[in-house]
């Protein structure tokens, strides 16, 4: 597997597990939505989550929640997304800062204001500039499953599988061939399972228990299970924002079975728990 994850302007080792904390700079997100709309907000946000151990920030103006989500024109995305790009980056020069976006001319301008990654959770499928936008920029990419809309990728219209785990990887190896085929270079390309992304919770958890089947792609691999409805069930907090322990124990399990990035809420109690599990694995190596 890689050891590093070429950015725009740096490569991220990935010697340890890397966690991606979650900036919502939207009303309407499924856990979140409304606490961080304000830029000034947003920005001490994604202070206090580098503050706690974040090594990327994942800006996203434009909620994909379950329930109802409606795309946000261009014009819109960008004003929310901008000011916290810039705010970030010129608070702290050194953060490592991705863009959430499925617009190529939101990822074009996050970019040129400072970010390094584009997050795109429809896998480069949704705008036709998305995957050329990206190769020329030099960016990293994060390409995800997902099937629909922004509208309808995250409920279980889609979920319908007659074989899930070939049938999702499959999809995802097309999206990938297709990033590479616009010219996105290999070392720049992580890949996501697209946990609760036209998923029902056995999906999530298939994809996640047999998360070495991607991992030997080669491609580093971001997984996104944090909140999401599959730990509501199994754990019985309704409540988004009461799902932090079990989203920790989606992470560790990720990390276990070789997810590099783990995209979180819950910044602080993760980075605790992956610091120990790293440790373990180290400790294993040196031991064996």
């Amino acid at each position: 597997m890689t050891r590093a994850w070429q950015l725009r302007d740096r490569s991220l080792p990935l010697d340890r597990p890397i966690v991606m904390g979650i900036v919502n700079v939207t009303p309407d997100s499924f856990s979140d939505g409304g606490w961080f709309l304000a830029p000034d907000a947003a920005v001490e946000h994604a202070l206090a989550l580098l503050a706690q151990g974040a090594d990327i920030l994942d800006v996203g103006g434009e909620s994909t929640r379950p329930q109802s989500a409606e795309p946000v024109p261009v014009d819109e995305e960008l004003r929310r997304v901008l000011p916290v790009v810039r705010g970030i980056r010129a608070a702290r020069p050194d953060a490592v800062i991705s863009v959430d976006t499925v617009k190529a001319a939101v990822a074009d301008a996050a970019i040129d204001a400072g970010a390094q990654i584009v997050n795109d959770v429809s896998g480069l499928r949704l705008d036709p500039d998305m995957a050329a936008t990206c190769a020329r920029l030099a960016a990293g990419v994060v390409v995800m499953h997902s099937r629909g809309g922004v509208s309808d990728m995250a409920t279980y219209a889609h979920a319908d599988y007659a074989n899930f785990l070939d049938e999702m990887l499959g999809e995802l190896r097309d999206r990938v061939g297709a990033a590479e085929e616009a010219g996105i270079a290999r070392e720049r390309i992580a890949v996501d399972p697209g946990i609760g992304f036209s998923k029902r919770p056995e999906h999530s958890l298939k994809a996640l228990a047999c998360l070495e089947r991607l991992v030997a792609w080669g491609y580093p691999v971001v997984v996104g299970a944090s909140r999401k409805r599959f730990i509501g069930q199994l754990t019985g907090a309704r409540e988004p924002a009461q799902r932090r322990d079990g989203s920790v124990g989606a992470a560790v399990a990720a990390y276990d079975r070789g997810a590099s990035v783990l995209r979180v809420h819950d910044v602080a109690a993760t980075r605790q728990a992956l610091d120990v599990a790293a440790a373990i694995r180290a400790a294993g190596l040196v031991y064996a």
